[in-house]
């Protein structure tokens, strides 16, 4: 595992539509490259495996709002009819670390991220294909074909965003390990610019 000495905290995206592969990717990293997560705050309900602080905090959708109104959030979004967002506090804590943090965000927040927190790098993992993105979705079970249909207009959207990352990986199918071995290369070309 490699382990870096960092002056300060360097914040990286990686994003990509649902089913792209990027909990996956951000997975796989643990075991190749220390790292903290920016932990986002969502209304969404919990899936199978996740708890409170892994990989969100769950709030209601009524205490999202109080927050946005007492400007708690460096960056929200509604996604899928669900808010998501990083808090204030969140990247306060993650700032005292000196440490890698990397931060699953979609397109909405990108741009906002990179006018808030200069020197913010970000990598966007496509699928192969909308018909792979639709199969991934389906073959994954947590959605229901009503929520699968509403997501693939919104991946046509993450395209046309798509110059607003500094990287772009495909995750091609059954080729999970060179994703991530892909974006480990990014990771560390940037790391020893810092």
């Amino acid at each position: 595992m490699i382990k870096m000495k960092l002056k300060k905290t360097i914040f990286f995206i990686i994003s990509g539509p649902s089913g792209a592969g990027e909990d996956s990717v951000i997975e796989g990293l643990k075991d190749k490259i220390k790292y903290e997560r920016v932990i986002t705050t969502v209304t969404r309900g919990k899936r199978i495996g996740e708890r409170e602080g892994f990989p969100y905090y769950f709030v209601s959708r009524k205490k999202f709002e109080s927050m946005i109104k007492k400007d708690a959030f460096i960056e929200w979004a509604d996604v899928y009819g669900d808010y998501r967002g990083a808090t204030k506090k969140e990247i306060e804590r993650l700032n005292k670390k000196n440490a890698l943090a990397l931060w699953k965000v979609d397109f909405q927040g990108v741009e906002t991220i990179k006018k808030k927190i200069p020197g913010v790098l970000s990598v966007l993992i496509l699928p192969p294909s909308l018909k792979v993105l639709e199969e991934r979705l389906i073959k994954r079970k947590t959605d229901t074909p009503e929520t699968i249909k509403k997501r693939l207009p919104f991946t046509k959207k993450w395209l046309k965003q798509r110059k607003s990352y500094d990287y772009t990986v495909i995750n091609e199918e059954n080729k999970l390990e060179e994703t991530i071995d892909r974006v480990l290369r990014i990771l560390l070309e940037n790391l020893q610019k810092c």
